[in-house]
Parts: C-alpha cells; structure tokens; sequence
C-alpha cells in the first residue's frame, strides 16, 4: 500500500486489523474488578441455574397433573416453600404447599396456581375461574446446565455479564492485560487551562483534544499516560516520541501529521519507524497516520477538534478495542430519513453530527443535522446523539432522503 494513496474507511481498519496483534498477556482478577475487562478464556457453567426445580410465581403448589382441570376444587394447606427455606415434606392428594417465587419445588409437586386464582380461607384454598394451565415451575437448568457455554473468549464484560458469571459461582477470571496507552497533544498554540492562569495569550487557545481523549478512554480496559503537549519541533517531537515508544503499546497524538510547515509528527513517525498510511477518504478526519514507532503502534489523529473526534469513533477506538483483545467491534448503523437538508460535497465520505428521533407513524427513525458543520466546531456534538453518514458519491441531499446513521450509544463507552 502506498502510504501517500488516500484509502477509505475500511481499508484502513482492515489494514490496522491485519498488522495489530491483540494482547496475549494475561491476568487473573477477582470478579469485582473485571468491569470493561477483556475475558482471557471461554467459561462453562459448573452449576446448573437454578440448581432446583423453583417456582415462577407466587401460589401454591399442588400434586395434580398440568393438564388436570382444578376449578372449583378445594386443598389443605399444610406447609410452606419460600426462597431460601425449602419445605422438607411429603406431597399427599389434597393438600397443597403455600409457594412463594423463586422458592424450591419439593418433590411430587407437579404444579403451581397462581394466587390470584385461588380464594383462602384459613388453610383452605378454593381454586376460582380458569386457573393458568402451566406448570409455573422452572426445572432445573432453565437459564443453563452445567457444562454449557456461559461466557465467550474475548467478550467484554460489562455489569450484565458479571451478573451471570456471579450467579455461577465465579469468584477471579482471567483478563487480557491492559494496553499501555500514552496520549500527546501537540502545537504550539495549544494552552492547558489546568496548568495556567486566567489570561489566554493571543493567537492561542485552550488544549481539549487530550483533554477529550484521556475522557473516552477512561471508559476502556487501557492504562493511560498523560504525556502532554507537543511543540512545533522536530527534535523535540522526536525526542519524545521516541521515549514514549520504549514504555508503550500504543501512541495516540492529535494534529501534526498534516502538511504544514509546522506539522513534523508524521515525518518523525517515518524516521522512527513507519508509516502505512495517512490520508483518509473521509470527512472530517483526512490527515490520519497509522504506523509505528519503534516497539509501539502509533495513530495520529487530525488536530481540529471535531476531526480528532470522529476519527477517534471510527478509526482510534476500534484500533485500541483491537489491540486489547476486542476485535471486530462495528459500530451499530441504521437506516434513517432527513428531517433537514444536509450539504456535502461528492468526494470523501462524510459523517455529520445530527440528533435522531421515533415520530409517530413514521417507519423509520428521522433525523436532523445540527448546524454548520465545520470540523472546528465542537458545538455541533452539542445535542447529538448520532453521526450521520453521507457516502462520497452522493451531493447534497434534501429533506427526506434516506441516510445511514450511527447512534453515538455505544461509541462513547
């Protein structure tokens, strides 16, 4: 691949699919610290859940067939099952169990009538109207059997798959070491308002590119190192980059890699180790490079802040999912109508920022472009909830057109 050549989207994933091994190294953490964590090892259930047939409903639990025809008849209640303190004893013909659900099904007991089909009196319950013909009793392995699939290699877990591997008994699993991330701005321009006083010197403005990625990050099984601001010199920016490589799995930079005067990020890339490209086909977000630098892989992302965040969703965030052992994570995309007019230039697949919305009796999700779309302007994620997809060959499209959309659920975390 000629690293001058402008590639599209998804070469450029492929490319970084096809060079960028996922961690092998792994870890062993109590199930309390797993959260985002990548699973090192496919898991089996060793129990089956529930390990006992249990009740679905609250009721009374009788030893009469399903099929039988109970209204109207009468049963003696002589006990009681409720979660966690099982009842011990005998089924007899006419008498049933007070049940509650979740509670152990003794043996012999066939049946569970719901308590709103039956009327008590004392311990008697007459079973009124046209009870539920269902067991109502969940049997044993209903969610999974021992020995089954509980958890794939590879997936991500989130507060959902924690629950189920809990309800397994599952005390440590074992995790894909976390990538060593270290992000850099870069720009002489660019003033950290952490680390200054009130007064912005004119010509420049504050940092946010770092400051953003270090957020989005937070949400990834990564550890980050803040590594600061870039100046606008080559030696400089050689210097660090090279020192940062030596302790990294991963370089993340924004802006500098470009064809200003002033942009020497790409050039100390390729004397440090290479490029495989750095041109997209795409809006915002052309000037992106991926290649490496000494030991570490290396993606520089465009310097205007709305560019340095959509690249970071489309190219950066599946490249470090990748990296810490999370390959092919697509982004969800769905079919959608304009409710305004979007302007686009034929040329390089755009991805605007817009906010989408159900309307009654309308089949598909509308959506609206919010404002001026310029890659310097941060306002337009003001409000937005997707980014909406205009392929290159198409030009303006009016009201009503069918787009593709990206809900940015899912993207931020």
């Amino acid at each position: 691949m000629d690293s001058n050549q402008a590639i599209d989207l998804n070469a450029a994933l492929a490319r970084i699919a096809s060079d960028v091994a996922p961690m092998v190294d792994t870890e062993r953490v109590p199930l309390g610290a797993a959260q985002g964590r990548i699973l090192a090892e496919a898991l089996r259930a060793t129990h089956p859940a529930p390990p006992f047939p249990s009740s679905a409903m609250d009721g009374y639990a009788l030893p009469a067939p399903v099929s039988a025809d109970l209204s109207g008849t009468r049963w003696r209640i002589s006990g009681e099952s409720a979660a966690g303190h099982p009842w011990t004893g005998a089924a007899r013909d006419g008498e049933c169990i007070r049940i509650l659900t979740g509670a152990a099904v003794p043996d012999g007991f066939t049946r569970v009538v719901l308590q709103e089909d039956t009327r008590r009196d004392g311990d008697v319950i007459l079973i009124s109207g046209q009870p539920d013909p269902r067991s109502n009793i969940r049997p044993v392995g209903h969610d999974v059997q021992a020995g089954e699939p509980l958890m794939p290699q590879r997936q991500r877990l989130g507060a959902l798959e924690i629950g189920r591997l809990a309800s397994d008994g599952v005390r440590e699993v074992s995790v894909y070491r976390r990538p060593r991330i270290g992000v850099f701005s870069t720009g002489d321009e660019l003033v950290d308002a952490a680390t200054t006083g009130a007064d912005l010197p004119y010509g420049c403005i504050y940092e946010s590119n770092r400051a953003t990625l270090l957020a989005l990050l937070k949400h990834l099984p990564v550890a980050v190192t803040d590594l600061g601001n870039l100046p606008d010199d080559a030696q400089t920016t050689r210097r660090e980059l090279d020192v940062a490589a030596r302790s990294h799995d991963l370089l993340l930079t924004s802006g500098g890699v470009s064809v200003g005067d002033h942009d020497h990020v790409r050039n100390v890339v390729e004397a440090l180790g290479y490029v495989a490209f750095w041109k997209l086909n795409l809006k915002p977000g052309k000037p992106l490079a991926f290649g490496r630098v000494g030991n570490s892989w290396f993606c520089g992302l465009p310097g205007n802040p709305v560019s340095t965040i959509v690249t970071w969703l489309l190219i950066a965030r599946p490249l470090v999912l990748h990296l810490c052992g999370q390959p092919g994570s697509e982004p969800v995309r769905l079919p959608a109508t304009l409710a305004t007019p979007a302007e686009h230039h034929a040329g390089r697949t755009e991805y605007q920022r817009g906010c989408f919305s159900w309307r009654p009796g309308q089949p598909l999700p509308v959506v609206s472009i919010l404002g001026d779309q310029s890659s310097n302007r941060l306002a337009t994620f003001q409000g937005a909830n997707c980014l909406v997809e205009i392929p290159a060959a198409v030009h303006d499209l009016p009201a009503g057109a069918p787009v593709t959309l990206l809900p940015l659920a899912g993207l931020l975390d």
